[in-house]
């Protein structure tokens, strides 16, 4: 079973970079890093006055999320120069198992 970690946010069209850079450069080293941390996605959606982000991270176990957001799972884990980029993002996070996948 995969759990898939859903978060949202919110950034200027000019932040966007920075943020994408930050997601690069800081998270996905930090992701790849924790056993069970099985893929990272950045989606974007650029609605004419800010960018819309979701990120979904994909997960083996609950205890996998554990190690990388601690015992509430459910908190959001956004450093403060990450924060400092965006207009505003979900303090909580969305967790789904994944009933049926289909990766090429």
């Amino acid at each position: 079973m995969n759990i898939a970690r859903i978060w949202s946010a919110h950034a200027t069209r000019e932040n966007w970079s920075a943020y994408e850079n930050h997601f690069a450069e800081n998270v996905l080293p930090e992701l790849r890093e924790i056993d069970g941390c099985v893929c990272a996605n950045l989606l974007k959606r650029d609605t004419g006055n800010e960018i819309e982000i979701t990120v979904i991270t994909m997960w083996e176990s609950w205890e996998a999320i554990e190690a990388f957001a601690g015992a509430d799972r459910e908190v959001a884990v956004v450093a403060p120069n990450a924060a400092a980029l965006l207009i505003d993002y979900d303090r909580r996070v969305r967790h789904m198992e994944v009933a049926l996948s289909d990766t090429r």
